[in-house]
């Protein structure tokens, strides 16, 4: 070779610590050639080989080509055939081999070196000529398709015809006759097609098949796989040239695939199926139906107890699952590759928790080995992966899950319809705190505006409900009561399937599998809370989220939103008349009616968590998000305007209730009136909160439960606010505690959202007990971006070309917010060495997120009732990761 690098390898050289040169296939092979198990020999061009042949304008450099033929004289010799020989030949398949596997998404060609005179020399060594010429006809299609680019339906349309002809029902009814026919047939397919005689040189025919599969990394299908699943586009794919063996020579011969345990539930039993008198593509293409694994041992015994001796030995070796690929000929048994087998969600639970208990892996590999993802699946319903849905638009996935229901375009009709047990789905432009009983009611909701963090998101997110936001393609006709689809219409009262998953909206009731926490993942969970170092909170606004998330696992409630509790319809009159009362009289009453309903649901909440901490958020959002829509209201009073009949005092009240729509419109409502500057200029609002969480405490305490209230105050940026609105609670919570006899213990800390907060986190750190990010705000005002705008209009954009690397309201961004994260966690830290720390936005969910909240030192992460079995794991991964680092 005319390069000291080395590009080429035969199986004996290589092994699993070559992988990122061999790829995934070549390793296993050289790997599976050192467990002197039967593996037919070969060699392997190595990825950088790959990389070489597009630097060479997609062809081979002449150095590889002499190489590879060096390496064929080593298989002659241990073949004892010789490739291109007339009488004897050897054949060999060329096989693609990626590091990160990608099954079916690049190219293959077996049979390779036949030809005109081969084909007799073949049928001569095993006597049979039908063999024979079966194989030189799926050479040449594979030849023709991979490597002239024919499209494949062009040979199959012909293979058709002549069964049809014939009068065969399947490939195996072909004589020999017929075969030869085909044959010459193909060969015309060729020279009409691509304008050449199909090559009868088998170097010819090796080096051009090995350009192809080479050149197959860039093909559509993979470039499309490698974008879906964050493979990177230069690694390259290895190829693998391997001495054939026949699963085509007769019953004792066939092909199959086999796992060595279910791939779809976990079980600790071989899975897989098998032809016999085949080659590998019929089982892939589905001309013949495969049976069983388990009727091998039938027809089959001493193959069959070969293969169970092999399963048990490469998952012993691997310590994980396979995926072996094998081949049977003339009752012996070949392995043509093995690797990790993809599984199920379900399945990868299971497995995890099993091998630990047989010894196999230790827990930690089990706590490793179980991705987030796979936790946060089987905690909803999931589309059936058997299901071919018809996807007719796409949004944002809110929330997790699938639901299927009729399509519902009020609120008030979800209610009324799902009391009746009727599953809907609540179809809206968005959702307000007023639609709270449509959201309760409905089985999941599909918005057409909105983005991650709007209410509908945050709610259904909170209630573990299926939510799709942004779902700009449909266009809702309310009067009409239908939405558009391009040129499709859908009616209230058709049934569609959301994914909140992967915001796919689909026609119809579409099969799902439901949730459930099983033995084995409750072990893993077990085992990660015996590990992980960062706490695992909920955000919590009720009892039975609260209820959920102690189920869970939570630790306690970091973020309790109490301007959840003001969204019950029976609620929102009395939130609006507090804020339109023009006495103060009228605001107490207000105020007086709110607070119990308050107590009972803090109460709730408190003997829910059994003793555990709740953090409670003083009232965030600005008072006008409580009132009508100012442009549902001009329109509203329009009509009232033009209407005939008397409808004075209606009007009169719609004008008085414009005007203070009008006097509380804000320009830019997020950086405006809300949060610590609501309570420090409406401080009654806060007063009667605080009020209400201290009673409710010290009820709950006087029925023997631990209670462990911290409040929060929203949106501080000056230590001067934290100071006036603390020294507030204090002084209410005295009130409270003394007129009860009671010395319940508190805390008392702010939610950090905002970068001047973070700078000068020391001086609010003297103050504060606890600090809380408030990562979904610091996102917002670290970037300048509004969420919902930045996702519906630009940020997707932004992803996928690489501007940004990941959805910084996804995903917390290491290097600004996280920093002022890490800034002001070892900032207020340095002034208060008790501080507790945590985060409660939408990062303390993700796993990504999580891992960052473990290198910074936070104490705790609080995240979706529903996202807390994956926090746990997610945080004890993070903890792993981080002790090997």
């Amino acid at each position: 070779m005319n390069s000291e690098k080395k590009y080429i390898y035969s199986f004996e050289e290589g092994s699993l610590d070559l992988k990122p040169i061999l790829g995934g296939k070549g390793a296993s092979l050289g790997e599976m050639t050192s467990l002197d198990l039967p593996v037919p020999p070969g060699m392997t061009l190595t990825t950088e080989a790959c990389n070489l042949y597009f630097e060479n304008d997609e062809e081979l450099p002449e150095f590889l080509k002499e190489g590879t033929r060096e390496y064929l004289k080593d298989l002659e010799e241990k073949t004892g055939k010789n490739f291109g020989d007339d009488n004897n030949p050897l054949l060999l398949s060329v096989r693609s081999g990626a590091t990160i596997s990608m099954p079916g998404m690049m190219d293959t060609i077996l049979n390779l070196g036949l030809n005109d005179t081969s084909v007799q020399g073949l049928a001569k060594e095993v006597n049979d000529e039908r063999f024979a010429y079966d194989c030189y006809r799926r050479f040449i299609q594979m030849f023709g398709d991979v490597v002239l680019g024919i499209e494949g339906y062009k040979f199959g349309r012909t293979l058709d015809s002549l069964k049809e002809e014939v009068d065969a029902d399947s490939d195996l009814d072909l004589t020999t006759d017929d075969l030869k026919k085909l044959v010459a047939q193909y060969k015309e397919i060729i020279k009409d097609e691509a304008g050449i005689e199909f090559p009868q040189d088998p170097m010819e025919q090796l080096i051009k098949s090995v350009d192809a599969v080479f050149g197959s990394w860039n093909n559509k299908r993979a470039i499309v796989y490698r974008d879906a699943h964050d493979i990177a586009h230069d690694l390259g794919t290895a190829v693998n040239v391997q001495t054939m063996v026949f699963g085509n020579m007769g019953k004792d011969s066939g092909t199959g695939v086999v796992f060595t345990r279910n791939p779809s539930t976990g079980v600790n039993e071989l899975y897989g199926e098998y032809l016999l008198n085949a080659q590998g593509e019929d089982v892939v293409a589905g001309i013949r139906t495969p049976q069983s694994i388990q009727t091998l041992k039938e027809e089959l015994p001493e193959v069959f107890d070969q293969l169970v001796d092999v399963t048990e030995t490469l998952e012993d070796h691997y310590k994980n699952m396979q995926d072996i690929e094998f081949t049977i000929e003339n009752g012996q048994l070949y392995l043509l590759q093995t690797r990790t087998g993809k599984r199920t969600a379900k399945a990868a639970i299971k497995m995890a928790a099993d091998m630990a208990d047989e010894g196999l892996i230790d827990k930690e590999e089990a706590l490793l080995r179980v991705e987030p993802e796979h936790v946060e699946k089987v905690l909803h319903k999931q589309i059936d992966p058997e299901a071919e849905p018809e996807v007719i638009a796409k949004g944002l996935p809110a929330s997790p899950g699938a639901a299927a229901g009729k399509v519902v375009f009020s609120a008030d009709e979800a209610e009324k319809l799902g009391d009746k047990g009727e599953k809907v789905i609540l179809v809206s432009l968005e959702t307000t705190p007023e639609d709270i009983n449509g959201v309760i009611a409905s089985q999941g909701v599909l918005t057409t505006r909105g983005g991650m963090t709007s209410h509908a998101a945050v709610v259904a997110r909170g209630m573990g409900k299926p939510c799709v936001c942004g779902c700009e393609e449909i266009k809702i006709d309310f009067e009409k009561e239908e939405f558009l689809v391009g040129n499709r219409r859908f009616e209230k009262g058709d049934k569609i399937t959301i994914n909140g998953g992967t915001g796919e909206i689909m026609v119809g009731k579409v099969e799902m599998t439901e949730p459930r926490l099983s033995e084995e993942c409750r072990k893993i969970l077990k085992w990660a809370n015996e590990t992980k170092e960062l706490g695992i909170r909920a955000n919590a606004d009720n009892g039975p989220d609260a209820k959920k998330a102690f189920e869970f696992g939570a630790e306690g409630i970091g973020l309790c939103r109490t301007e959840h509790m003001f969204m019950a319809a029976e609620r929102v009159p009395l939130v609006q008349q507090l804020i339109l009362s023009d006495s103060e009289a009228e605001k107490e009453e207000a105020l007086a009616e709110l607070e119990p309903m308050q107590r009972n649901d803090f109460e709730e909440i408190f003997t829910e968590m059994k003793g555990k901490p709740v953090t409670v958020r003083l009232l965030d959002p600005p008072l006008h998000e409580f009132l009508p829509d100012l442009v549902e209201l001009v329109e509203e009073i329009a009509k009232l305007e033009s209407a005939a009949e008397d409808n004075k005092e209606e009007l009169n009240k719609k004008r008085k209730l414009l005007r203070k729509v009008k006097d509380m419109n804000e320009s830019n409502p997020m950086l405006g009136m809300r949060g610590c500057r609501l309570g420090i200029m409406v401080p009654e609002i806060y007063e009667m909160q605080i009020r209400a969480v201290f009673k409710a405490a010290v009820n709950v305490a006087e029925e023997g439960i631990d209670v462990q209230p911290e409040i929060m105050l929203p949106l501080v940026t000056h230590v001067n606010e934290f100071k006036m609105l603390r020294s507030r609670v204090d002084k209410v919570a005295d009130e409270v505690l003394a007129e009860a006899d009671s010395e319940l213990s508190y805390k008392v800390g702010t939610m950090i959202e905002l970068p001047r907060a973070c700078m000068t986190a020391e001086e609010i750190a003297e103050e504060a007990d606890f600090f809380s990010f408030g990562t979904n705000d610091l996102t917002q005002t670290t970037f300048g971006f509004s969420r919902d705008d930045a996702e519906s209009k630009f940020l997707h954009h932004y992803v996928e070309e690489d501007i940004l690397e990941d959805n910084p309201f996804i995903s917390l961004d290491p290097n600004g917010v996280g920093k002022l994260v890490k800034m002001a966690t070892d900032d207020g830290r340095k002034a208060n060495e008790n501080l507790k720390v945590g985060i409660c936005g939408e990062h303390g969910g993700e796993p990504k997120s999580i891992g960052l909240c473990q290198e910074y030192g936070l104490d705790y992460v609080s995240c979706s009732p529903y996202r807390v079995p994956v926090a746990r794991l997610a945080a004890v991964q993070a903890k792993i990761e981080s002790d090997r680092e």
